[in-house]
């Protein structure tokens, strides 16, 4: 087999006293998605850098495609596609203007990037709106002309960082359908992404960090059935009730993890462990208000390895909270 895309070896960084990377690594197969997740803080943002040659690292190794990000950064921005989660065109240019410029500056002759972008916009949905000037496009536009630009120059790789924040679920779902198609075709995919479920949804792998370290890697469904076939959640009232049942929890054989007035226990048992945790709770000061049992998501691999939820996550439960800057 030949390299990986992507690998990183050992890979360090701190800026002053803060370190962010602590010897990280990982490799990335070629034709695959892999997700890159962790809390905010944990080195996401200071891996995707290195790896686009924004950052020099302080030891270590990192290639894509072969090449080396410190010996040849030139040869890597080739191989490399960039999106971001905010959209990096031009909002006073029109969307073709935007993909020829970009096509230009990767060095595509002026016909080649002319004949590129004409071609994305098709690919992307943009052909009624390519003379329009961006500032004029909706959000999941945008988006989508942000991506279309990571691939005038056909990089056989593409970071992918928080590419679906703030898109309504019909943009988003589109924009998963075409990064399945772009892997299809051969491209590598390094997603960043605070919605699990979307790494669920489009990663081979995942790559969870956290505070500069590799804590976990395997594909989703190896994680979730680590941490437990079912989840039950507890539903309580009242933080104050959610405090006097984990402690009662605590005394059982049952760990409980807090998301705001809500206790989840991780099981192996399926739906017969609800009764169990129920009798372990007879007792405390008060009954929870609601029972659920679902399968184990990615959220509860984040949670369990990190102690975490995302922002996304904690955004989604009352008093709930990520940990970190961005």
């Amino acid at each position: 087999m030949g390299e990986a895309a992507i690998v990183v070896d050992d890979l360090a960084k701190s800026y002053g006293a803060v370190v962010a990377l602590e010897g990280i690594g990982f490799e990335v197969a070629p034709g695959t998605v892999t997700g890159l997740l962790g809390p905010n803080g944990s080195g996401k943002t200071t891996t995707v850098a290195i790896l686009a040659t924004a950052l020099r690292p302080d030891r270590g190794v990192a290639r894509v495609c072969g090449r080396d990000v410190v010996r040849d950064p030139a040869g890597v921005r080739q191989m490399i596609g960039f999106a971001g989660q905010f959209a990096a065109v031009d909002a006073n240019l029109t969307g073709k203007e935007n993909l020829v410029l970009i096509g230009r500056l990767s060095r595509l002759g002026r016909q080649k990037a002319r004949r590129h972008a004409i071609e994305l916009a098709e690919r992307f949905g943009l052909t009624d709106a390519a003379d329009r000037l961006v500032r004029t496009y909706s959000g999941g536009m945008r988006r989508r002309l942000d991506v279309a630009a990571a691939l005038v120059h056909r990089p056989p790789v593409i970071f992918l960082d928080e590419p679906t924040t703030g898109l309504d679920p019909e943009s988003r779902l589109w924009l998963w359908e075409t990064i399945r198609e772009l892997v299809a075709g051969g491209t590598t995919a390094l997603l960043t992404t605070q919605y699990l479920e979307e790494a669920d949804a489009l990663a081979d792998e995942v790559v969870i960090i956290d505070h500069g370290r590799v804590v976990e890697v395997g594909t989703p469904p190896a994680l979730k059935a680590r941490v437990g076939t079912a989840v039950v959640e507890l539903t309580f009232a009242t933080g104050a009730d959610a405090d006097a049942a984990e402690s009662h929890l605590a005394r059982s054989p049952f760990a409980a993890e807090r998301a705001g007035s809500i206790l989840r226990v991780r099981s192996e048992h399926g739906s017969a462990a609800v009764i169990e945790i129920l009798r372990a709770l007879d007792g405390a000061s008060s009954a929870p208000t609601g029972v659920a049992i679902r399968e184990a998501t990615l959220d509860d691999v984040f949670l369990a390895l990190t102690g975490t939820a995302t922002e996304a996550s904690a955004a989604a439960v009352p008093g709930g909270h990520a940990r970190g800057a961005a």
